[in-house]
């Protein structure tokens, strides 16, 4: 499978619940039902949302109700049919939908529309214990994203979550090997291009997105500000604006986390959320691939900062990231074609697709 697909994204709190049922069990139950193609769900470690209200596993006062974000990936079709069970269900929190081209199968050279040869994000699906070579799929996924040049790649571990259709849950007492972990890169497009049909040697059954992105930064060098974007599209419905810093945890700005510097300056001058996810196994600029090992001393691994809101309102939070990224991270920006965030009688925006 190559075609058009949507990814839907839905980022809210870990206790929120639908009635007797947490939230993330009836979105992942829904898109069992749905057969949806791929999903995953995954813990932030920080975040703040409409409310402003700081979540963070690094203090136990705050370390209540920490960020989830559920992602699902299907065809068009397959996501438009959710979508209305969907917002049903979220009754407060912010949900995305973005356009994406969907890999699934043997991959075969892929020649990338024009709006992709500026940069891509390449997002691949594989399982939590799956091993290449005797050692993890997602170490040796990195390794030759890596030693191609891409420009970044951070390796989530889901908690819950659909590959090809099939869901996995993590449990207590269980390995948990088939549970989905989501591998996310960046990088020029002909790179990108160039690396998909080695990962049929990593993987057996590879599942994977292509996006647009733009690059901004590396290792404080600005290569590019974010995209100008209008309010509006030519359909007149309004478009979003997405940032994200792939960094290190142990990347800092005036000694502080950069991640959590950044989470906590943009809450204080009122940007509408962010959320912090920590991966297991990464990189960012011209870093080697690093995490977590038991003979390590300190934690290392990666940490992912998103923020999502309107162009004309992302230029104040871009000057912020951009102030705080002034040694270290990688920052892109892509725009975000449909947007619905509720937070008590507040409505904002829809999830009709601008353009």
């Amino acid at each position: 499978m190559n075609e058009d697909c949507r990814k839907l994204t839905i980022y809210f709190g870990e206790h929120q619940r639908v009635g007797r049922e947490l939230l993330s069990d009836a979105l992942h139950d829904l898109y069992q039902r749905q057969g949806l193609e791929a999903s995953v769900l995954l813990r932030g470690t920080e975040g703040f949302g409409l409310r402003h209200t700081l979540h963070t596993q690094r203090l136990l006062t705050l370390s209540e109700d920490l960020p989830l974000v559920s992602i699902a990936v299907d065809t068009r079709a397959k996501v438009e049919t959710a979508l209305p069970e969907v917002v049903e269900l979220v009754g407060k929190g912010l949900v995305t939908l973005e356009r994406a081209r969907l890999l699934s199968g043997r991959i075969e050279s892929v020649v990338l529309p024009e709006e992709l040869h500026e940069a891509t994000k390449l997002t691949v699906y594989c399982g939590r214990a799956e091993r290449t070579g005797g050692r993890p799929t997602y170490e040796a996924v990195i390794d030759l994203l890596h030693d191609r040049g891409i420009a970044g790649a951070t390796a989530f571990l889901g908690v819950d979550g659909m590959r090809h259709g099939s869901r996995q849950r993590a449990h207590f007492f269980s390995r948990n090997e088939d549970v989905p972990l989501m591998i996310v890169s960046v990088g020029e497009g002909r790179a990108i291009a160039g690396v998909l049909p080695e990962l049929n040697s990593l993987l057996p059954r590879p599942l994977a997105t292509l996006e647009r992105v733009r690059l901004c930064k590396r290792d404080g060098v600005l290569l590019a500000e974010p995209e100008p974007l209008p309010a509006a599209a030519g359909t007149g419905f309004a478009v979003w604006q997405k940032l994200m810093v792939y960094a290190s945890e142990q990347s800092r700005h005036a000694k502080h986390p950069l991640y959590s510097a950044l989470i906590r300056r943009l809450r204080e001058e009122g940007a509408p959320g962010a959320t912090a996810l920590r991966g297991i196994w990464g990189y960012s600029g011209d870093h080697e691939p690093h995490g977590e090992t038991l003979l390590s001393l300190r934690r290392t691994v990666p940490v992912v900062t998103a923020l999502v809101d309107r162009p004309e309102r992302m230029r104040r939070w871009w000057e912020i990231v951009d102030e705080l990224t002034d040694e270290a991270g990688l920052v892109t920006s892509e725009m975000v074609p449909a947007l619905r965030a509720v937070e008590g009688a507040t409505v904002r925006g829809g999830l009709e697709l601008a353009g």
